[in-house]
């Protein structure tokens, strides 16, 4: 099982727990991060476990805007570092932190999917309700193709169109007690299906107060093998096969 969206720079004993997790099965994870400093560690997690570590780094957009210099520093550091990393992400747009305009984080965006653009690196996205039908102009206007909607919340107009143009699409463990995430999960083709935890965000329903790791993958594949009536082994193969497609 692969876990296409995890903050792994936020574990700690890392080694032990990648360890427990490739015991039960997890064969990689997609790490993502949240700033100039997350970027730096979640590169270091790549050098220190190459084969089962697929880097991500960017600026998640539910925090402060980086500074010119922080940005900067960082358009040098995927450069850089090309060679070291799967995609760009997690980025996007903020929702739940109330900015008094988006046009700034439109605009820093807007760069990054350039930067994205040239270096041929996928895209693992923070766009959801209203924000993913502007995230989604935003790809169409840059010819986007290489895209990753994490933890999808958005009407089923977007949906539809996400679909249509072949973006990728995951689920949480929420799948497993909310009717919102069954409904997405059901809709989402196999072949544009991804599984991931967003570890360590905690969850609620079964999952309330346990420590949110790649061993709740099991968990979701069970839940959308039942949701789509197709055997688990199917769900585990083909959502792993797309992880790795899209983050080779």
């Amino acid at each position: 099982m692969f876990d296409s969206h995890i903050h792994l720079d936020q574990y700690e004993n890392i080694e032990q727990q990648i360890e427990l997790w490739q015991r039960a099965g997890i064969t990689g994870v997609v790490a993502v991060s949240t700033n100039l400093a997350s970027s730096y560690k979640t590169l270091t997690l790549k050098q220190r476990f190459p084969t089962f570590v697929k880097a991500a780094i960017g600026f998640h957009p539910e925090q402060s805007l980086p500074s010119e210099q922080e940005f900067l520093e960082w358009e040098r550091l995927v450069s850089k570092e090309r060679k070291l990393l799967s995609a760009i992400g997690e980025v996007g747009l903020p929702y739940y932190t109330k900015v008094n305009s988006l046009d700034p984080y439109i605009e820093l965006l807007n760069e990054v999917i350039k930067i994205a653009k040239h270096g041929e690196l996928p895209l693992a996205l923070h766009a959801i309700h209203n924000q993913a039908d502007i995230v989604f102009n935003m790809l169409k206007k840059h010819s986007i193709k290489k895209v990753h909607f994490h933890w999808l919340k958005a009407s089923d107009e977007t949906l539809d169109k996400i679909v249509k143009e072949g973006y990728l699409v995951s689920v949480t463990p929420e799948v497993c007690y909310r009717e919102r995430d069954q409904l997405l999960a059901m809709k989402i083709p196999t072949d544009q299906l991804l599984l991931e935890t967003d570890g360590p965000w905690p969850f609620n329903g079964p999952f309330e107060g346990n420590v949110t790791s790649p061993l709740l993958l099991k968990d979701i594949a069970h839940t959308i093998a039942k949701i789509k009536s197709i055997p688990i082994e199917q769900i585990v193969e083909i959502s792993e096969k797309n992880t790795i497609k899209l983050y080779k």
